[in-house]
């Protein structure tokens, strides 16, 4: 006999304790404000540190008006899968504007960073006749894409090269797949891209990157880490973006040689079986990448945001992570830790949400401080300030 349904009911509740006794149970805050340096909650408003509004686009006029034009030339919803009928003209402009801002030969659109990851990693590594091979500390979607796509998953250590090299070296798969972020997210520290480069084109490797960090951010014309690191589309055939971080807004794209994005529209289940993106967020995506060209004193702003954080913390011994993105990581040990740190900032007036396992290896949870060029110096003080006043849950 199969066991009653109030069985299963037990199991869920005994798992879900075993969670909150390990300090990994995470609660759902409501923000009933637009994204800023400043949100209001149920609580007060609240200093806004974990955002990934980098360049404070979110609520940006420009991008709300382009918004509203395409809501009354589109409407709302896209009604289908860009395959049946929820394409538009909004969509196509949009993957021209990617193409000529990464230098991409093709563009395609996906409703989510994720289903985007899922996509590529399910299939560029040919499922059993693959292998993947990426970095530890690769965002949840690589990972999971590479478990589900049948082709053999092989993790090397945490931007080690050599690593890489070895695993590509012993592969007897004539096709693989290296995946790696360029930011990692939870860290904001940079993938050695160049050298990765080099060795997939050394082991005739497909060299794929999800640059959903750094695009809009890094690069002279915040055109991401392949415009930094001065990486072509013959060195990196295929790059993953978001929308949801620097540009303000939602949803993912793929861009990389014609017969790879035309492989992903035939295969990818993730694009074929979803609704397209409404055209209005295809509108104010586009109107973000023109603030991009024409407002680059937001990265500038930015950057000098990241320094000032930086300073004041050597300055008081606050022991931040190795980046120079906007992504600042306090590491603060346990799970209580982080999540009394949290909370005693909140209770403070700062919002810095609490990183713990699974997102982060046992151990390492984290306060996940991010910056955005809309913060000014003094919100910063203030962060500053409160952490001093919370230094027990930090201090070493």
């Amino acid at each position: 006999m199969r066991p009653p349904l109030t069985s299963y009911q037990s199991r869920i509740e005994s798992e879900l304790a075993r969670v909150r006794e390990s300090g990994h149970h995470r609660t759902l805050r409501v923000i009933d404000s637009p994204q800023g340096p400043i949100v209001k909650t149920h609580d007060g408003d609240k200093i806004n540190f974990c955002s990934n509004d980098y360049l404070g686009l979110a609520n940006h006029p420009r991008l709300r008006s382009a918004a509203i034009d395409a809501m009354d030339r589109y409407g709302l919803g896209s009604g289908a899968s860009q395959l049946v009928s929820g394409r538009s003209g909004a969509h196509v402009s949009l993957e021209e504007k990617l193409c000529e801002f990464t230098g991409r030969d093709r563009a395609i659109l996906f409703s989510t960073g994720y289903q985007a990851n899922l996509s590529i990693a399910t299939v560029l590594s040919l499922g059993r006749n693959g292998e993947i091979v990426e970095d530890r500390l690769n965002h949840a979607s690589l990972i999971d894409g590479a478990k589900l796509s049948g082709s053999r998953l092989r993790r090397y250590r945490h931007k080690d090269v050599s690593s890489l090299e070895e695993m590509l070296s012993q592969s007897k798969h004539k096709q693989m797949l290296v995946l790696t972020d360029t930011v990692f997210s939870m860290d904001g520290d940079i993938a050695p891209l160049k050298e990765i480069a080099a060795i997939s084109a050394r082991h005739a490797a497909l060299f794929c990157v999800d640059d959903a960090h750094a695009l809009g951010v890094l690069g002279e014309g915040g055109r991401g880490a392949l415009e930094e690191f001065k990486l072509s589309q013959t060195d990196v055939p295929v790059m993953v973006g978001t929308f949801g971080k620097a540009l303000g807004c939602f949803g993912a794209f793929a861009a990389g040689t014609d017969p790879i994005i035309e492989f992903l529209v035939q295969k990818a289940r993730p694009f074929i079986y979803t609704t397209a993106l409404p055209a209005t967020i295809c509108a104010a995506v586009e109107a973000a990448l023109g603030l991009l060209r024409e407002e680059a004193w937001r990265r500038e702003q930015l950057f000098d945001r990241i320094n000032y954080l930086r300073t004041c913390a050597r300055d008081v011994c606050l022991p931040l992570g190795d980046s120079r993105t906007p992504i600042q990581p306090l590491i603060v040990g346990s799970a209580a830790n982080a999540c009394a740190l949290s909370e005693g900032l909140y209770s403070d007036g700062i919002f810095v949400a609490a990183i713990r396992p699974p997102t982060v290896p046992l151990g390492t949870s984290r306060l996940r401080i991010t910056l955005s060029s809309s913060h000014s110096r003094e919100h910063i003080d203030r962060l500053i300030a409160a952490l001093l006043r919370q230094r027990k849950f930090w201090q070493r």
